[in-house]
């Protein structure tokens, strides 16, 4: 793989979760950190779930790591 992996985390669904993708690649609808560590992981990218916040190839789009459900009503 050339360049600089490119790791996006989509905005939460209406149902909760975020969609994954690396390279483009959907890795799968993540909860919470550890379940973007896990799948980083799978991919072959060890990043411990206390440093996936922070991490500065982790593109965090419509919200921050802090948000993972669906919107609150009301």
């Amino acid at each position: 793989m050339s360049g600089p992996i490119r790791v996006t985390v989509h905005p939460p669904s209406p149902t909760g979760g975020r969609r994954v993708r690396v390279d483009g690649e959907i890795l799968g609808l993540a909860h919470n950190v550890t379940d973007v560590s896990e799948f980083l992981r799978r991919a072959g990218l060890e990043i411990d779930p206390a440093e996936v916040p922070e991490s500065p190839w982790i593109d965090w789009r419509g919200v921050g790591p802090e948000r993972w459900g669906p919107e609150p009503i009301g």
